[in-house]
């Protein structure tokens, strides 16, 4: 029952409150993040993910970030490479090295550090300590949402 609830309200309420919030400049753990408005909603970019990003970013792109329902948890995260800003994204991070992610996604992982990790059998980019999130699954790219 908690899940078909969460499934149904979670979503348009996050919509909701996603127009109505403002935009703040943050501090990263180890970086600076940078946020194009004034507002109370961050996200963290770690060292490791600035330095990937300035790796294969050198044309211009950005990583995009998005949350979608989905995976095994309910939500999971979408990283991508792209180049085209839209009106509702907000940027962190450094300028050669950008994150982006809309206003709507953000709710879903309000405070949370955006890292790169390697090791033996893969590397790629992650969500570490999302204070949203309440549990996820062993992979890490999918989570259920806190209920308050």
């Amino acid at each position: 029952m908690a899940c078909l609830l969460r499934n149904i309200m979670t979503p348009t309420y996050q919509r909701c409150t996603a127009l109505t919030r403002a935009l703040t400049i943050s501090k990263s753990l180890q970086s600076t993040a940078k946020v194009s408005a004034d507002s109370d909603q961050r996200l963290l970019v770690s060292d490791s993910c600035i330095k990937r990003l300035k790796e294969i970013c050198q044309d211009g792109s950005f990583l995009r970030i998005t949350v979608e329902g989905g995976g095994c948890s309910g939500f999971q995260y979408k990283f991508d490479l792209d180049s085209k800003l839209n009106e509702d994204d907000l940027q962190f991070g450094k300028e050669e090295a950008k994150v982006v992610i809309d206003n709507v996604s953000l709710e879903y992982c309000n405070g949370a550090t955006v890292d790169y990790h390697t090791e033996l059998i893969r590397s790629g980019f992650r969500m570490l300590a999302n204070p949203k999130a309440e549990q996820g699954c062993s992979c890490g790219s999918s989570f259920a949402i806190k209920l308050d």
